[in-house]
């Protein structure tokens, strides 16, 4: 496969993982303030599953190509940047667009990844790592000593959501299948199986007086839930709505019912706090300072890895080519850590 061309995988509409297309076109060129970046690692995420069935709440008309964030070198800068990048390994969030071999960037998106982490490695932590850093340290201010409850223990953000809460002093309780109960003690949390029924009583076991904060992907009936286990001046982080993945209808409905249900329970006057967690916000406002933050968080996330504090799990790593593949893999719920798309 010559160099000179762009592999590309497409989302056409909405299909089964062996409708996406691959797709050659010309290598594009860098403009003004953009870099050209040789994608190495790119991940299979929640929002693709979701964007696949036409579940994601602001995805870009069809045809598109996903890929929520990426890992690559530098092959060339545009105008009004600095050369010196050329060859550097960086990692950035982009949304859409990720799975392809060539990937055009504002510059001042890329983050510089640390010497020491290989692209997949880097590339576990670049969405699951700003998005479980910044619930963890900038919503829910955790301090240690505290206790947290993590639905999804196991899965891509609550994995390492666990890890840096850990390494923060913080005690978790984390829910997850019963095959992972193992892998997650040795980590130091205290599994709840959420197949067992009544995770709500599970929890109140482990902690009578109520938990610090919640971080819940679930979306549905489990906010609820977990708005009601916490503690006095507790905090609700929702950041997804998984339960209604397969559902029909409006894909803005589920995220604006918990919209309207955070804003109703942060008018109560009992010192709890509930917020939808969103990676993008505050970026059409604040472009520099959105930017200054992620730069910030995932620097903290990539040290965390190299410390061994959190430990970048790779699922499975295959060529982008197989992207149908490694999205039914992702889908089937049987694996723990990240898919890996590489080029």
């Amino acid at each position: 496969m010559s160099t000179e061309r762009r592999i590309e995988v497409v989302l056409p509409g909405i299909v089964a993982p062996e409708g996406l297309e691959i797709r050659e076109s010309a290598v594009p060129e860098a403009g003004r303030g953009q870099i050209l970046v040789a994608m190495e690692a790119t991940g299979v995420s929640f929002a693709e599953q979701q964007m696949r069935r036409g579940r994601y709440y602001d995805q870009p008309p069809f045809p598109f190509v996903p890929g929520y964030d990426l890992v690559g070198r530098v092959l060339a800068t545009g105008a009004d940047v600095d050369p010196a990048l050329t060859g550097q390994r960086v990692a950035a969030l982009v949304k859409v667009g990720g799975w392809a071999s060539h990937v055009v960037l504002d510059a001042d998106d890329a983050v510089k990844v640390p010497e020491g982490l290989t692209a997949a490695e880097a590339e576990t932590a670049v969405v699951n790592g700003i998005t479980a850093w910044q619930m963890l340290h900038r919503k829910a201010r955790v301090r240690a000593g505290q206790t947290v409850l993590v639905h999804g223990a196991s899965g891509g953000v609550g994995s390492v959501l666990v890890q840096l809460a850990g390494a923060a002093g913080v005690k978790v309780i984390g829910t997850a299948s019963a095959r992972h109960h193992d892998a997650l003690r040795e980590l130091g949390v205290l599994p709840v199986d959420y197949r067992a029924g009544d995770v709500p009583a599970q929890v109140r076991a482990l902690a009578p007086g109520g938990v610090d904060a919640v971080f819940d992907h679930v979306g549905g009936r489990s906010v609820v839930d977990s708005w009601h286990l916490l503690a006095p001046g507790g905090t609700l982080i929702s950041y997804g709505s998984a339960s209604t993945r397969d559902d029909s209808g409006s894909k803005q409905w589920p995220v604006l019912k918990i919209l309207a249900r955070t804003w109703l329970w942060n008018t109560l006057p009992n010192g709890r706090r509930a917020h939808f967690y969103n990676i993008w916000a505050g970026r059409p406002l604040n472009k520099a300072g959105f930017r200054a933050r992620l730069r910030a968080d995932l620097t903290e996330v990539f040290s965390a890895v190299l410390r061994g504090e959190v430990t970048a799990r790779i699922a499975a790593q295959l060529p982008l080519t197989e992207a149908a593949e490694a999205l039914r893999l992702a889908e089937s719920g049987t694996v723990s850590g990240k898919v890996v798309l590489t080029f």
